[in-house]
C-alpha cells in the first residue's frame, strides 16, 4: 500500500514495507524515472536497509526511515558535503522535540547525538549526477548495539508523529539545500560547527583492521573534511571514515 502527502512543492510517498528507501530510488533512477528534488520516499518498515559500512539499517516500528534525491547543478558544492547539510536539517526537526535543557549535537560525518548516544544517521550514495540521502531517525525506539550506545527522542518524554516528522524534515532539507546552493559552505560549515561536537572533543577514526588515528576536533576544513589535532600539535584532514567519540565509544 502506497500513500502519498503533498508539502508544498514536496511529495513525500508512504509505503508499508521495502527493502530500502534508497535501493528503491537508486532503481528508479537507473530506469530513466524522473524523481524530482522534494520527493520523500518513506517507509514504515525496511527489510534491508543499510548504513555505513554496510551496517544493517534499525527499523523500529514508528521511527523515520526515508530518502530523497538531490540532482547536483553546475556550480553546486561537493556532493559529499550532503552530510552537513542533511546534518542541520535534522537538527532543526528533531530540537523542538527534546526538553529544555537537553541538546542534539551533530558529529561529523552523519551523525545526529544526544549526549553520547546516536539518535539518527545519514547515508550519500551516488547514482549517475544524483545523490541520494537517505536518513533514519529513532523516534520510538534504538537498537541495542555492542558497539555504541543509542537513543530515542521516545526517551525524552516525546514521540512525534512519523508523518509530521517527515513534513517537518523535508521542509528543513528543501530550506538547507537552497542556502547550500546560494550561499556557499562557509555558511554551512559556520552554522554546522554552532551545533557540532565542540573543538576539542577527544575523537577516534579509521576502518576496520586499522590502527585508530586520535586527536582533538579541531573543527572542518574549506570543503567540509574534518580536522583532527594530533598529540604532537599537528592538525590531520579526514575526508571520509568512521568517526567515534574517543572517551565512550568502542
Amino acid at each position: 500500500m502506497t500513500t502519498g502527502r503533498a508539502q508544498g512543492d514536496r511529495l513525500i510517498e508512504t509505503v508499508r514495507e521495502t527493502g530500502s528507501t534508497s535501493a528503491d530510488l537508486a532503481a528508479r533512477l537507473r530506469s530513466g524515472e524522473l524523481v524530482s528534488e522534494g520527493y520523500w520516499l518513506v517507509t514504515d518498515r525496511q527489510t534491508a536497509g543499510r548504513g555505513r559500512q554496510g551496517r544493517e539499517w534499525f527499523d523500529g516500528v514508528g521511527n523515520f526511515m526515508g530518502s530523497t534525491v538531490v540532482h547536483r547543478r553546475f556550480g553546486d558544492p561537493e556532493p559529499a558535503t550532503l552530510a552537513l547539510v542533511a546534518g542541520l536539517a535534522l537538527h532543526e526537526a528533531v530540537s523542538p522535540c527534546l526538553p529544555v535543557g537537553t541538546s542534539a549535537i551533530l558529529k561529523w560525518p552523519n551523525d545526529v547525538m544526544i549526549a553520547d548516544a546516536k539518535l539518527a544517521g545519514i547515508l550519500l550514495e551516488r547514482e549517475g549526477e544524483a545523490v541520494i540521502v537517505g536518513i533514519g531517525v529513532n523516534l520510538a525506539s534504538a537498537p541495542q548495539l555492542a558497539d555504541r550506545r543509542t537513543t530515542a527522542l521516545s526517551a525524552y518524554g516525546t514521540l512525534p508523529d512519523r508523518d509530521d516528522f517527515a513534513a517537518t524534515l523535508a521542509r528543513h532539507f528543501a530550506t538547507e539545500i537552497e542556502r547550500w546552493r546560494n550561499f556557499g559552505m562557509g555558511a554551512i560549515i559556520n552554522r554546522w560547527l554552532a551545533v557540532a561536537t565542540p573543538v576539542g572533543t577527544s575523537l577516534s577514526t579509521g576502518g576496520v583492521g586499522e590502527a585508530p588515528l586520535t586527536g582533538g576536533f579541531a573543527g572542518l576544513a574549506d570543503d567540509g573534511a574534518m580536522q583532527l589535532r594530533l598529540a604532537d600539535g599537528t592538525v590531520r584532514v579526514i575526508h571520509a571514515g568512521e568517526v567515534r567519540l574517543a572517551d565512550r565509544d568502542r
